[in-house]
């Protein structure tokens, strides 16, 4: 005979496996009756008929007052269920030249509001930070409750603190500010800050489904020149957080010996700054003939970043994104001259091209999120059995 103390253990666990189904299952469908929760999560009826009970009385799952069609012949009437609204929501939040964007996102992925914010070139610290708390603050007012937030930033990020750091010849100057500072009083949980490429890495990740085994690099041709290394699914971020800086490696080149010195060489860098005159270069690259002189300099420069790359990280392949390293013919340029490498690589356009950088950040506050509701439901249900056992 199995004594109860034995058998409690067990059954604790198989509740808590029963109502993160239930829970799962809600979240990607929003919506179920309890027949639908067994059909969808494969649990028995009664089981998961008692989890809706458990989380309903933890505060995590309501009844949303909505009925199926039923009586009179057509069977019994359904009760809808859904997350409670205290399950709470994230902010993404994307700092780039161009300026700020907040989104607040609720456990289904929907982004509940979205806020933006232009900055000023070059932005100093005081401007980023008021543009950066008034933005956050109208994206998670008036909303469910923010229980984490994600910030990129594009410029490189101490690992340690979370804040900006300036590097020479850093090309936005948005100064070195705080985030995590800005949103403490906004966010009753963690606050993750990286930058831009790496989420953008992130995204590419998720898209192509590479999930832990995936081991390839992402180079961003932009504005900002940046890349990251995705190793066993996850960002190599480095001591202080500066993996990818890839500005200064040594190229070969028109003159330079430093990749963002190539550029300066060409003419296709803005005024007074590092950062690259994207419009100039779509138009300069354009064509055959000179435009295709100064393809071939870029895509030589670039090689001797994917040199380096394959040298250290020995990627399966590498992305190439940024609205002009995607381009078509720089694109190809890039590709013949990665073949002709000691080691070839593989290149692939990107796939994430709409707003990368926030696309990763979004994903990653989704899933602290989706994880807090699950850690919230064991706990209050571990809380209730064990009060329930007192009582007995």
């Amino acid at each position: 005979m199995i004594s109860t103390d034995t058998a409690r253990p067990s059954l604790d666990l198989l509740r808590s496996l029963t109502d993160e189904h239930v829970l799962r299952a809600l979240m990607h469908q929003r919506r179920l009756t309890r027949a639908a929760l067994a059909e969808e999560t494969g649990i028995s009826k009664p089981s998961v008929g008692e989890s809706v009970r458990r989380l309903a009385l933890a505060g995590l799952v309501a009844d949303t007052g909505e009925r199926t069609p039923g009586g009179r012949g057509r069977g019994r009437v359904g009760t809808y269920y859904a997350l409670a609204a205290e399950a709470g929501a994230v902010l993404a939040i994307n700092v780039d030249p161009e300026g700020i964007t907040a989104e607040c996102v609720d456990a289904y992925g929907d982004t509940l509001m979205r806020a933006q914010a232009a900055l000023g070139r070059p932005a100093g610290p005081q401007q980023v930070t008021a543009a950066f708390r008034m933005t956050t603050e109208r994206a998670a007012g008036g909303g469910p409750a923010i229980r984490a937030a994600v910030v990129s930033a594009a410029g490189p990020v101490d690992r340690a603190t979370g804040r900006l750091v300036r590097l020479p010849d850093e090309p936005f100057r948005l100064g070195e500010f705080d985030p995590a500072a800005i949103l403490r009083p906004l966010v009753s949980g963690p606050v993750i800050v990286d930058n831009d490429v790496n989420w953008a890495a992130r995204a590419e990740r998720d898209a192509a489904g590479r999930g832990p085994d995936g081991d390839f690099a992402y180079l961003f041709l932009g504005e900002g020149l940046g890349a990251a290394v995705i190793s066993s699914g996850e960002v190599v971020r480095g001591h202080a957080g500066l993996a990818g800086e890839v500005a200064h490696i040594i190229v070969p080149g028109p003159g330079a010996a430093r990749f963002i010195d190539v550029f300066g060489v060409l003419g296709l860098q803005q005024p007074g700054s590092t950062a690259i005159d994207v419009p100039r270069v779509l138009a300069v690259t354009a064509g055959p003939g000179s435009g295709a002189a100064v393809r071939e300099s870029i895509a030589e420069a670039v090689s001797g970043v994917l040199a380096a790359l394959t040298a250290l990280a020995d990627p399966e392949f590498v992305v190439v994104g940024g609205p002009w390293g995607s381009q078509p013919a720089i694109l190809d340029a890039i590709t013949a001259r990665a073949a002709r490498l000691p080691r070839p690589v593989a290149i692939r356009p990107a796939a994430v091209t709409s707003e990368p950088s926030l696309a990763g950040a979004r994903a990653y506050a989704l899933s602290l999120l989706r994880s807090a509701i699950l850690r919230d439901a064991r706990e209050r249900t571990g809380t209730m059995a064990a009060a329930a056992r007192d009582a007995r």
